[in-house]
């Protein structure tokens, strides 16, 4: 016989019939269940690390960061923006209002846990934010690139005159390149659309001269994105115009193929790589996919390492991390930096070569950077560097470049060592000579 069933408690049968029922009522499909986010709160457990590479310093944009002491200065000057646009656009703010209601709950949407103070229902003041921050964002960017003189503001105006916007310009396109500080793209999109009676001129090519105006990128097929950082990542991996097919002159059929066995993780510093025979080389295209190697040639993207670097890279690679579907490419370029980057000789060959331009102080800070943003970084798996990392430690492997890069650290890092090294063999030279000069002495007699 089964023996009876155990006897539960009141509070322990509740329970179960709850999970009971919620397990009868579960969807089907459970993707409709949940809202489809683009702009994150970052969590506590990542910006514990570097709180200020996550904060706005000059400028709020959405809700997030709104009405913070350090951001409110700012405020006035959005307003001011407002009316410029308004009186440019020739439209009213009723218009512009109304349009931007008509796609409200897709803005909201867009915010991952918007607090209920910002929610429809209101009285409009998100929409009221949404208007005066995408104005904002917009004037900023096409003052900031324009070739005019006269930009519509007063010579001395101490946001858009030439002089304090040359000033104030990198600290607000740092500000718009934050996670928690984004507007969704349908912002400016609706924006750009009302000033321009209807004809969407490319946000995204205007998004692209504030950020990459030298490197020569074509973003007028992007088609419609999240927002400027979903832009601006895409330029990172973009190629420039002009470069897409740069010639691998140093690729051959066997580097093609990509070994089947397991990947290694590089832990090979530059400078070990390059005693290993390993030759490093800037590509032309800037974009941080572009990695590969072939027949002892390392060719890496250039960077330009700045005081906005470090908050660029973990807020890309943040939303990396949250945003299902975004990729893990800048990611991956990253950790891949952080393995051939170990201290400040590895930063000082890589600037010999060309791939890093470094604006930001001391090699030695450059190097502290790029291992300090990799800190509890999962490594993502990415196919193409996945196969640069095999090749290059099949490369090492190679008894030839195993005894070189053993040589070259024994004998060759150190001008002492050399020395040392050119000593002896000069005194083996003479040691040999001197034993064929008694030799024939001896036969001599």
């Amino acid at each position: 016989m089964l023996p009876p069933p155990p006897q539960l408690d009141p509070n322990e049968t509740n329970w179960i019939v709850h999970v009971n029922e919620n397990l009868n009522c579960m969807p089907k499909d459970e993707q409709h269940c949940w809202k489809s986010p683009s702009i994150y709160k970052v969590p506590p457990s990542i910006t514990r690390l570097n709180r200020e590479a996550y904060q706005p310093q000059v400028v709020s944009f959405g809700p997030y960061h709104y009405d913070e002491v350090d951001l409110r200065p700012m405020e006035e000057h959005k307003h001011r923006v407002l009316l410029h646009f308004l009186k440019r656009s020739g439209k009213s703010l009723e218009c512009v209002f109304e349009s931007l209601r008509k796609v409200a709950h897709e803005l909201e949407d867009s915010y991952e846990n918007l607090d209920q103070k910002w929610k429809e229902g209101t009285g409009g003041k998100f929409l009221e934010l949404m208007i005066t921050d995408g104005c904002f964002m917009l004037e900023i960017m096409r003052t900031e690139i324009s070739e005019e003189k006269n930009n519509g503001y007063a010579p001395n105006d101490p946001i858009f005159s030439i002089h304090r916007l040359e000033y104030i310009a990198p600290y607000i396109s740092r500000d718009m390149l934050l996670l928690e500080n984004q507007l969704p793209m349908l912002v400016l999109y609706q924006l750009v659309a009302i000033a321009n009676d209807g004809k969407e001129d490319d946000v995204n090519e205007l998004i692209g001269k504030f950020y990459f105006l030298h490197e020569n990128k074509n973003f007028t097929g992007l088609g419609r994105r999240l927002h400027v950082m979903d832009v601006f990542r895409k330029g990172l991996l973009m190629k420039s115009e002009g470069v897409q097919h740069e010639r691998e002159l140093y690729m051959g059929p066997e580097d093609m193929k990509i070994s089947a066995k397991k990947t290694e993780p590089i832990i090979r510093s530059a400078i070990e790589l390059n005693e290993a025979g390993i030759k490093f080389k800037k590509r032309k295209t800037n974009s941080l996919k572009d990695i590969s190697f072939a027949r002892g040639f390392l060719k890496l993207p250039v960077i330009k390492v700045d005081d906005t670097t470090e908050s660029m890279f973990l807020n890309v690679m943040t939303f990396e991390r949250l945003h299902i579907g975004a990729g893990n490419e800048v990611t991956s370029y990253v950790t891949f930096m952080d393995k051939i980057i170990n201290d400040r000789q590895d930063v000082a060959l890589l600037h010999t070569e060309g791939i890093i331009q470094n604006d930001f102080g001391s090699d030695k800070a450059v190097a502290k950077l790029f291992n300090s943003l990799c800190t509890d970084v999962t490594l993502p798996s990415n196919e193409n560097l996945d196969g640069v990392q095999q090749k290059i430690s099949e490369h090492c492997k190679e008894p030839w470049n195993k005894w070189r890069a053993i040589l070259n650290r024994t004998y060759f890092r150190s001008p002492w060592t050399i020395l040392s090294l050119t000593a002896a063999i000069f005194l083996f030279a003479l040691t040999i000579m001197q034993a064929v000069y008694t030799v024939l002495r001896y036969h001599a007699k």
